[in-house]
């Protein structure tokens, strides 16, 4: 059991720990394949436009061992601000000891002082142990389904 965790906003000396983090992640998702230098390029823009964005780490021993993150986003549907919550992620062999419900919990500390209405996830349909986790933690799925298409136009 983790008894020194300290859940904390995400460093620049963080970005390598994070891509291995995201690694492991994009293992189980369908829609995502893992690359690191991609994966430190989104995670360098957290850095670079900070604003409405929110990355946070788990640390134990000085060592990275769960990340997540949220975007600000206007909801038309809730008259609001929502928060978009990715990458949730927990090293395995530290999962299970609350660490996940921890990052979260810290994400909607800070949609809360941020004047968020909703939080909306994203999880892979198929990864029924993210979907059992978010279940036990409240999360609730709807009816809507994520629609991509690349930024190339046909």
């Amino acid at each position: 059991m983790v008894t020194d965790l300290v859940i904390r906003p995400a460093r620049l000396e963080d970005i390598a720990a994070m891509a291995g983090l995201l690694s492991l992640l994009f293992a189980v998702e369908e829609d995502f394949s893992a690359d690191r230098d991609k994966q430190r390029a989104g995670l360098e823009m957290f850095f670079k436009h900070p604003a409405g964005r929110y990355l946070i780490v788990a640390e134990h021993q000085q060592q990275v061992i769960g990340m997540c993150s949220a975007q600000l986003l206007i909801s038309t549907a809730a008259g609001g601000w929502k928060a978009l919550v990715e990458d949730v992620v927990v090293a395995e062999q530290f999962r299970g000891q609350g660490i996940g419900k921890k990052l979260l919990d810290a994400l909607a500390d800070w949609a809360e002082r941020q004047g968020v209405i909703r939080m909306d996830l994203l999880a892979d349909r198929n990864n029924s142990t993210a979907l059992d986790f978010y279940e036990r933690l409240r999360w609730r799925s709807t009816s809507l389904i994520a629609l991509q298409k690349s930024g190339q136009t046909d």
